[in-house]
């Protein structure tokens, strides 16, 4: 599933191709993961692309209306979560068209952006500008924004995995399972581990490890490990660097120990058990027996 990275160099190559452009025509396959088919359809002709951002794994393409009478407000929001296989690639319209290609988006200078997803698991919405900081209030913190303070506030305190928490998009928003597993990697810290019991010093590791490994993947724009690709069409070079996830059996790049898989909150996830040392088991006492007699 495209992550924070993947979709933040979709967003920079959709920024740097639409910002300006207006949409002419919408033209729709499958629609069943459209929350409105129809006013998508009738609403965005004639609106100008105002610009492209990321809300967490959703790209945000911002929209003026060329007439007010087209929305209810003038400024409205197209967003689009890429679910496990989308794609949103700019093309002319005498391209090949791939297959599982959902929804066509004809611009005024003649090229065509186009929304692929084989699974269908992707999801398309159009929110009002009045609605979108609830939408946003949804979402967790940005981890590349939040800064270490509240970031451990939002985890020191629950007795939860910090695997589970990190994939929470209610705490984090775009982190998935790869760069939750390199990033706990890098901190040594164990996936089934409670963050209510990491100490401080653990949570400041982790805090920097996540922002290293984001920034290091959106560097490389993205891992592509089955369907991801970028606005153009080009795969991510981040998967090299990967260092536990999708390694098992393989030796740790730290110490040759071999890399395990186990599950956490119905995931799979990577770790080396000797740099990534699984929590103690509290021991129970037994009760004390009695004298007989």
């Amino acid at each position: 599933m495209p992550e924070l990275p993947e979709v933040e160099t979709v967003v920079r190559g959709l920024r740097a191709s639409l910002s300006g452009r207006s949409i002419v025509g919408v033209r729709l396959g499958k629609t069943d993961f459209i929350d409105d088919p129809v006013a998508l359809a009738e609403k965005l002709p004639g609106a100008r692309i105002a610009g492209v951002s990321r809300l967490g794994k959703f790209v945000c393409v911002e929209l003026v209306s060329g007439t007010p009478a087209t929305f209810a407000e003038r400024r409205v929001f197209l967003l689009v979560h890429l679910g496990m296989t989308g794609q949103l690639i700019t093309r002319n319209p005498d391209e090949p068209v791939a297959p599982h290609t959902h929804g066509f988006f004809s611009l005024d200078d003649g090229r065509e952006l186009r929304y692929t997803d084989i699974r269908r698991f992707g999801r398309i919405l159009l929110v009002p500008e009045s609605l979108l900081p609830e939408f946003r209030g949804r979402l967790g913190a940005e981890p590349l924004d939040v800064s270490e303070e509240e970031f451990n506030a939002r985890l020191s305190s629950r007795r939860a995995r910090i695997k589970a928490l990190l994939l929470n998009q209610s705490v984090l928003r775009g982190l998935g399972n790869i760069y939750t597993d390199e990033s706990l990697f890098r901190a040594r810290l164990h996936p089934a581990r409670i963050a209510s019991g990491l100490t401080r010093k653990q949570l400041h590791t982790l805090y920097r490890s996540i922002r290293e490994v984001l920034t290091a993947a959106i560097r490389l724009r993205g891992s592509s490990i089955s369907d991801y690709v970028d606005s153009n069409g080009d795969r991510g070079g981040f998967q090299r660097r990967h260092r536990v996830y999708q390694r098992e059996g393989k030796p740790c790049v730290r110490c040759g120990e071999k890399i395990r898989r186990i599950l956490v909150a119905g995931r799979s996830s990577f770790f080396c058990p000797r740099c990534q040392p699984p929590p103690r088991k509290r021991r129970t006492r037994r009760p004390a027996r009695g004298r007989l007699g």
